[in-house]
């Protein structure tokens, strides 16, 4: 009897025990503050990206990846000095929780000095005047940059970046209700990259390490492109790229839209983890282009823009190993892009993945390969070659006028392209001369 009832205690024991769910191939398996699966189904492996973000990819018995953080979390003041005849506001560093002192810098004046002493900083309701930039390009080693309040910029006829962010294994975050304003309306003219001179890029980043990390800002109004990222291990996350104010026609734009090339990210970077992110502009939601690696973007919303897009991809660069997951892309001209200039030589662009891709609305190409881009329509080009990309269960509907699938490849170019569960509708005069979509 005592052994019937050790059994069956063991048995109920076993039935009890939690089952360890399993992630699938090329789902998140690890990262910091990752809270999922850590274990990948059977022929794949937790493979480590960034210190942010590990994945299930194909190769060897199922592994688990686990990884324990302890994140520090600081407060800051500032203060205000005020007499009869001027008004001065003082950097104010105060003792934190954890991680250091914070600096309070609320002029544009000041923060050349706290970016030079401090690691822990707070940007308050910075006014950057036309012609200057925010300049956050030496920060020291892991140091953190909150923005709080409202950043505002003055117009200046130029082309330079307004904010520049550089360093090893930074971390730039917000306050809640912070918010970016690029003063978009002063420079808009309906003409982006031509027309008046207008900042390039309104924040270009370069980034070291392994473990930097952009999260949780809100951005309006940028004058061109937003982002240009460079570097490596960098993880973007919880962004609200907002430039829908740039729909509207102004007095400059003859009755298009106000901004133009407005690209929410141009990544050149290895190593580059997008996630949560929303963009709502009128040029490509996500520009992976010449040198890029490692790139992940998941759960990304795309609105109003030309897609989720590699390229457009010029001569003698490579960019490999690229994923656009479980994103939705809504209202805009293209959903997944290949771009490659026509005429480029010497390039190659492999191992692509766009999987789980909702489409609505879009009014041009549901799925695009274009190596005529810049050229002439319907004459590819073949010195780009494109090796390996994998379409799986992209869906959705495009507008009456547009084409559901536009392929079109140089001779002998395009290799290993495969469709698995793709199924985009409401569109005509499709058009492919490479695999089995028309």
């Amino acid at each position: 009897m005592g052994l019937k009832k050790l059994t069956s205690a063991a048995l109920l024991a076993t039935l009890a025990a939690p089952v360890i769910a399993q992630q699938s191939i090329y789902g998140q398996c690890g990262g910091i503050g990752w809270t999922g699966p850590t274990s990948c189904v059977s022929g794949t492996t937790c493979q480590y990206g960034n210190d942010y973000y590990s994945q299930c990819l194909p190769g060897g018995a199922a592994t688990t990846t686990t990884k324990t953080t302890t994140k520090a979390t600081t407060t800051s003041t500032k203060t205000t000095t005020t007499s009869s005849k001027t008004t001065t506001t003082s950097t104010k560093t105060t003792t934190a929780a954890a991680g250091g002192t914070t600096c309070t810098a609320s002029n544009i004046s000041q923060v050349s000095s706290v970016v030079a002493s401090c690691t822990n900083i707070v940007l308050s309701n910075i006014a950057v005047p036309g012609g200057q930039q925010l300049n956050l390009n030496s920060l020291k080693a892991s140091t953190t940059v909150t923005f709080s309040g409202t950043t505002t910029f003055g117009y200046y006829s130029w082309t330079s970046p307004l904010i520049l962010i550089g360093g090893t294994d930074f971390h730039i975050t917000a306050a809640s209700g912070a918010i970016i304003d690029g003063n978009g309306p002063a420079w808009w003219d309906g003409q982006g990259d031509g027309g008046q001179p207008k900042p390039g890029h309104f924040i270009q980043v370069t980034s070291a390490g392994t473990k930097s990390l952009i999260e949780k800002l809100t951005i309006k109004n940028y004058p061109n492109h937003c982002f240009t990222l460079g570097g490596t291990g960098l993880t973007l996350q919880n962004l609200n790229i907002d430039n829908s104010a740039g729909n509207a026609a102004n007095s400059l734009s003859g009755g298009k839209a106000a901004a133009h090339n407005s690209d929410g990210f141009n990544c050149k970077a290895k190593n580059v983890l997008f996630q949560d992110i929303t963009v709502n502009n009128q040029d490509d939601c996500i520009a992976v282009s010449s040198g890029a690696g490692n790139v992940t973007a998941q759960r990304m919303t795309c609105i109003g823009s030309h897609g989720l897009s590699i390229g457009s991809v010029g001569s003698s660069t490579t960019i490999d190993n690229v994923k656009f997951l479980d994103s939705t892309v809504k209202g805009g001209e293209n959903g997944c892009r290949i771009k490659t200039v026509s005429g480029a030589t010497g390039s190659t662009v492999s191992n692509v993945l766009f999987q789980n891709i909702a489409l609505s609305g879009i009014t041009d190409d549901g799925i695009i390969i274009d190596q005529a881009y810049d050229g002439t329509e319907g004459q590819p080009t073949n010195g780009v070659k494109i090796t390996n990309v994998q379409f799986v269960n992209v869906t959705g509907t495009v507008a009456s006028g547009a084409k559901d699938y536009y392929i079109s490849c140089g001779s002998g170019s395009c290799s290993g392209i495969t469709f698995s569960g793709v199924k985009v509708t409401g569109g005509k005069g499709d058009s492919c001369n490479y695999g089995s979509l028309c």
